[in-house]
């Protein structure tokens, strides 16, 4: 299912309504952590995308079809901008610019790829027992931010 997203910084509240709105039918409920996890990663990636690309974008999800114990949910973003995503370290004071260090931090996976002439930008939560997950990630302390170059603000 997909949500195509004008430039318009006012289209990221509409694209967390239409997220929401697709929850009900994949047997995540509204206040599980999953959902808002979901939600502040569509309204990241959606945000990134109109904000910063000035360009019209397509939001898809990949929901579970039915309520199970594990599932992945994919959220992809694509645009039309050739620009790659470049995560930036900002100082404390800074109002902008974690966008990507929260998608790190709060996704199982994610990455992007040039699609076209612009790019695809995508993340995955697994719904799995979330505390249990949490515990791995500290045990591997593994980043998708190794070995990349920051932007400095």
């Amino acid at each position: 299912m997909q949500l195509e997203v004008r430039p318009d910084p006012a289209e990221v509240g509409r694209a967390r309504r239409w997220a929401r709105s697709r929850l009900a039918g994949s047997g995540i409920e509204a206040d599980e952590p999953l959902a808002e996890t979901l939600i502040l990663l569509v309204s990241e990636l959606v945000t990134n995308a109109v904000v910063h690309t000035g360009c019209p974008a397509v939001l898809r999800l990949s929901l579970p079809g039915v309520a199970g114990e594990s599932a992945t949910v994919r959220l992809e973003v694509a645009d039309s901008s050739d620009r790659a995503p470049v995560p930036r370290c900002v100082d404390g004071d800074a109002t902008g610019g974690r966008g990507l260090a929260l998608v790190d931090g709060l996704a199982d996976r994610w990455g992007w790829s040039p699609e076209g002439a612009g790019k695809r930008i995508w993340c995955e939560l697994d719904r799995i027992d979330r505390s249990r997950g949490a515990a791995e990630a500290c045990v591997t302390g593994a980043s998708a931010y190794e070995g990349l170059a920051f932007e400095a603000v």
